[in-house]
């Protein structure tokens, strides 16, 4: 049985958000992607644009390389952020990072904690992931999978075919209780690809709630392309 996260804080409530960017592009063939202008601005943000103007959120630490610390806090003037406050240096491990930024925030009812690499996001997509994680204290932004997913072994061999009617591609934001995450960082040593991966770990229930196919991560100089077509799209409806 997963542990009670008890009662759930009402809407609203102190909602604070960690922008996590501190990894070193390797698969970007030498660019930083954090800052690789996308229609005159640097990629991150976009998001860090979506977090300031949304009114729940009060508060977003960002997290990035230490050598990029100074231009982050170069941008957050330049672009006169209110509530992007502090930036500093990330750990080695993404889960490092994410908890170097969860302690630099104030104390607060909710964290939302987002890629700096997704620069898609939008506030529909951060009010479903409040709402969601009402209901367990954690919830995970998805896409259900459009291909068939192979299980494959080291050798390149089939293993099986899991049904793709149960399987979703885990995105960010991911919504959590202040509380219960920086529990499952204190409990949680192993080695995760995200924070919804801590919670499972020790026993809590996730929520997956939909996300959007557009809010992909930018990993490739191939993603920066594409991302700047999903935003074009945004700023011509707008």
């Amino acid at each position: 049985m997963a542990p009670s996260v008890g009662s759930q804080p009402p809407l609203p409530a102190k909602v604070g958000a960690v922008v996590v960017a501190a990894g070193t592009s390797s698969r970007m063939g030498g660019i930083d992607k954090i800052f690789a202008p996308i229609l005159g601005l640097p990629l991150v943000a976009y998001a860090l644009d979506q977090l300031e103007s949304f009114r729940p959120v009060t508060q977003v630490t960002l997290v990035l390389d230490q050598a990029s610390v100074q231009r982050g806090r170069e941008l957050v003037s330049q672009r006169g952020y209110k509530k992007v406050h502090p930036v500093c240096s990330g750990g080695p491990r993404r889960q490092d990072s994410v908890l170097l930024g969860i302690q630099a925030l104030e104390p607060c009812d909710w964290v939302v904690i987002h890629d700096g690499a997704r620069p898609c996001l939008d506030h529909e997509t951060l009010e479903r992931g409040l709402q969601s994680a009402q209901e367990t204290g954690a919830a995970v932004a998805g896409v259900p999978v459009k291909d068939t997913i192979k299980n494959v072994s080291p050798q390149q061999v089939i293993l099986n075919t899991p049904d793709r009617k149960c399987l979703w591609a885990a995105q960010t934001p991911q919504v959590f209780r202040y509380d219960l995450l920086l529990d499952a960082h204190s409990r949680c040593t192993e080695a995760v690809t995200d924070d919804a991966a801590m919670l499972e770990f020790i026993g809590y229930t996730v929520k997956m709630f939909l996300g959007a196919y557009e809010n992909l991560k930018v990993t490739t100089p191939e993603d920066l392309a594409v991302a700047e077509i999903f935003l074009r799209c945004r700023i011509k409806v707008l």
